[in-house]
């Protein structure tokens, strides 16, 4: 952008007038216009509509801090149940799976799987109170 402005000081040097304002003025103004034009480029390249993702998603260095303690209370208590339980509740609520497929998964009837998984909620609940 600097050479920018120095280019068109060149080219401009010609209409270059002298009305009381220093030169050390229209140099500057002559600057401030052509970083002004830049950003008014930028502008109309990037269509703030068209940008989906704009914030970073990203936990911040606390947020991660926090989340890898909660996360070691959750896997200790989920160490606590069933390893089948365990599992379900981890496909259920960490994979996404539905309590259909995890019926099907663990060869059990749909109100069985149902079961497993308020019981294991409710371990959880009491253990990381």
């Amino acid at each position: 952008m600097v050479q920018e402005a120095f280019i068109k000081v060149w080219q401009s040097a010609g209409k270059y007038q002298v009305n009381g304002l220093s030169p050390m003025t229209w140099l500057i103004t002559l600057t401030r216009n052509t970083a002004i034009d830049r950003i008014r480029q930028r502008r109309q390249t990037v269509d703030i509509a068209d940008q989906t993702d704009i914030a970073d998603k990203q936990p911040n260095p606390e947020e991660n801090a926090l989340l890898s303690a909660e996360r070691r209370r959750l896997e200790g208590c989920l160490g606590t149940l069933e390893t089948d339980r365990a599992t379900a509740v981890r496909g259920a609520y960490v994979e996404g799976y539905s309590y259909d497929e995890l019926a099907r998964r663990f060869d059990v009837p749909l109100n069985t799987m149902r079961t497993w998984l308020r019981r294991s909620l409710l371990s959880l609940r009491e253990c990381l109170s």
